[in-house]
């Protein structure tokens, strides 16, 4: 018996030790400061930008060197950029306009504007069909636009709330549908829904992530994440993460999930194989730091906060408000080992 308890204990020791082995950690701060809210963060490997939603505008810093070099305006309620490197063009999801931005990536001047559903959060780019779908939270549905002609194609009636989604760049693209804990399998193409796959016990998914070589997808939850087979919707395992995710990524040299969280941590998940998971390190970031995206390339992954004061009192039309944000206090944390 004490031999028995003696092996689980080393084996327990060893996983630990593992575990606090991995060497994650918040390299850098920068010091972004400015004014407004924030939502998802695109990075584009090869010029070094970051592209940060800031509420009524879009700020570009270099990841290099922190600094902002350049900012794209008139994006009311901006939510996410979308960048299509083969035509030269981003796309930005303007939540409080119903609209989508279009830019060009080496300029940055806004080139156009187009109608989509209400409240369009989510945005991505499918290069099987050289479409950009965007996921409107309030009318429960996908536009989708010609990424060329920057014209509006159709619509895709979704089941409830989207949030984000992934496309597998072959003719698959899946979303989270926040408020009925299920993600829905789309075809592209054809701009319909191809299948529904109940979540449970995930609660509330939000981030959302794509093994695009071993079909496994990573969504979320309310403390939890599901892993999820692609191509039959079944669950293949849970792990826990922190508290409050917003954004989830893969990392696919390092077989690593990354969730970023409001509780101001960052949970790291190894994949030991498409359907065996460990969680591998918790990471402190900062209070807020929610939303995050991640450099394939040097395997940094990018997230953003700010200092808050106390929230303004409740009212009839804001029943629970958010706490303020103070002045100057918005930073860039570069996590990495």
């Amino acid at each position: 018996m004490r031999k028995t308890l003696f092996s689980v204990a080393l084996v327990t020791f060893a996983a630990v030790t593992w575990a606090a082995d991995t060497g994650y950690h918040v390299l850098k701060t920068y010091k972004l400061g400015g004014d407004g809210g924030w939502d998802y963060l695109t990075v584009d490997p090869a010029t070094h930008r970051l592209y940060v939603s800031r509420a009524t505008h879009v700020m570009v810093v270099d990841t290099e060197s922190g600094k902002q070099v350049g900012d794209i305006p008139d994006t009311p309620g901006v939510h996410g950029i979308a960048l299509v490197k083969d035509i030269g063009r981003g796309f930005i999801s303007n939540g409080r306009e119903g609209t989508v931005s279009i830019f060009d990536i080496d300029s940055l001047k806004t080139s156009s504007k187009v109608k989509v559903g209400e409240n369009p959060d989510a945005i991505l780019y499918d290069p099987a069909t050289k479409r950009i779908f965007t996921f409107n939270g309030r009318s429960h549905d996908s536009t989708v636009i010609d990424a060329g002609k920057g014209t509006v194609l159709g619509t895709i009636k979704l089941d409830g709330k989207p949030e984000f989604a992934v496309s597998d760049g072959k003719g698959g693209v899946f979303v989270n549908i926040e408020d009925k804990s299920e993600i829905q399998s789309l075809d592209p193409d054809r701009m319909q829904v191809k299948a529904t796959w109940p979540l449970a016990p995930c609660e509330e998914p939000s981030g959302l992530a794509l093994d695009r070589k071993g079909r496994r997808l990573f969504s979320g939850c309310d403390k939890l994440m599901a892993i999820v087979n692609a191509d039959s919707g079944k669950i293949v395992s849970t792990q826990p993460i922190c508290d409050g995710v917003d954004a989830t990524a893969y990392d696919e040299d390092r077989g690593l999930v990354f969730s970023s969280c409001h509780d101001g941590n960052m949970t790291i998940i190894h994949q030991d194989s498409p359907d065996r998971y460990s969680v591998a390190q918790t990471v402190p970031t900062q209070k807020g730091a929610r939303t995050m995206t991640l450099d394939p390339k040097t395997h940094l992954a990018y997230t953003v906060t700010a200092q808050f004061g106390p929230a303004p009192p409740a009212t009839a039309d804001n029943p629970h408000p958010r706490p303020a944000i103070l002045p100057d206090s918005f930073v860039l944390l570069v996590v990495g080992k």
